[in-house]
């Protein structure tokens, strides 16, 4: 085994409470370069096509590298801005303000950044911020509201491939899920009932969820269960009646049947029965992304008003919402109970005194500097 990098600990360092804020991932530019760079890394994963990997080498570097980078890019450039693109966007301002909300919360230092399952900042980018900022417990938050093998498992596997390189471990505790967290359900509920302020409601509302092949359902993938029970408990909040609300999937990818109703699909067919107003609501996303922004926002909607549809509303991302950071640093703080820095006895001041004399001590016992 090689240890990678420099010592993991020096003695008399100070500590802190490190949380490593992930999401799905993003190229490094708009270019077809960097897609297939991306897609590479995203779609060779395991988790996410299951299938025998000499065959899915030939499909991915014979087939989807040399067309779907130059169609991506396109769709990138469309929701791309100077700050990169809005899913990076989106979670370096949570993390910032997460850590804010959490130094004024906890009782002693915390350290929140953010890292992308895929492409830049790494996990591994992540958590050699952590370590130098004396991380020595670790809290890492997926931000999967549902819980799939996909997304958050993977998430998970990236961690441990990294820290296997470490000799001195974090304590570690991840959250694997928070689809029926009250206080993300209220915040959800809240950002539609704000929408509809400002907006005529529609006759339907859709929620839409990133999809997965069907065959992870029938291998006892939770996902699909989660994604209901997130979209039940919002309509329950704000008392939408039956016929009036529905799940679907989007994002759909290859021949093989994934989980349904299917999201273009049933835009299409709501059109076509006579519907004229649609929300659409992508209760599984932390932020915005090229998912929500540019396949809901726009080809869906397009999809909507060619069949007879004439309003399409998407309802975005909770993003930086106060309520919805406020969701995430309660959820945070509870799965750190235990730890010093939770702990309302603690004494941030005592605790730096005893790392001194430690250190003094292990000095004194011929440590090196």
């Amino acid at each position: 085994m090689h240890f990678q990098g420099t010592p993991d600990y020096a003695h008399g360092s100070p500590e802190c409470l490190g949380v490593l804020l992930t999401n799905l991932g993003t190229p490094d530019a708009p270019t077809p370069a960097a897609l297939r760079r991306y897609l590479k890394e995203f779609l060779w994963d395991p988790r996410v096509v299951e299938a025998p990997r000499w065959l899915w080498w030939l499909i991915l570097n014979g087939i989807i590298l040399n067309t779907r980078p130059a169609r991506s890019a396109q769709k990138y450039a469309r929701v791309w801005s100077d700050e990169g693109s809005p899913l990076l966007r989106s979670t370096v301002r949570q993390a910032t303000a997460l850590e804010g909300l959490l130094a004024a919360r906890m009782r002693g230092p915390v350290k929140v950044v953010p890292a992308m399952r895929y492409g830049r900042p790494s996990i591994r980018d992540g958590l050699d911020a952590l370590r130098e900022a004396g991380a020595r417990r670790l809290l890492v938050l997926p931000l999967y509201p549902q819980y799939s093998a996909s997304t958050t498992a993977s998430t998970v596997d990236a961690l441990t491939e990294v820290l296997r390189g470490w000799r001195w471990l974090p304590e570690l505790r991840v959250i694997n899920h928070y689809h029926d967290e009250p206080a993300y359900i209220a915040a959800l509920a809240t950002s539609l009932r704000e929408h509809w302020q400002t907006h005529p409601r529609g006759e339907r509302l859709i929620f839409s969820f990133h999809g997965l092949p069907k065959r992870y359902l029938l291998s006892g993938d939770p996902y699909h269960c989660e994604c209901h029970k997130t979209a039940r408990l919002v309509a329950e909040a704000l008392g939408l009646e039956d016929g009036r609300w529905q799940v679907c999937f989007q994002s759909r990818f290859g021949r093989e049947e994934w989980l349904k109703p299917y999201t273009d699909a049933t835009v299409e067919k709501l059109a076509r029965e006579g519907v004229k107003s649609l929300d659409v609501i992508c209760a599984g996303f932390a932020a915005d992304c090229l998912e929500t922004l540019e396949e809901i926002g726009e080809e869906n909607r397009e999809i909507f008003l060619t069949h007879g549809g004439e309003h399409f509303h998407y309802v975005p991302a909770l993003n930086e919402r106060p309520d919805h950071l406020d969701m995430l640093a309660g959820l945070i703080l509870r799965h750190a109970q235990g730890w010093p820095e939770t702990d309302p006895a603690h004494d941030g001041e005592q605790t730096a005194k005893a790392a001194e004399e430690a250190r003094a001590r292990a000095l004194a016992m011929g440590a090196p500097r």
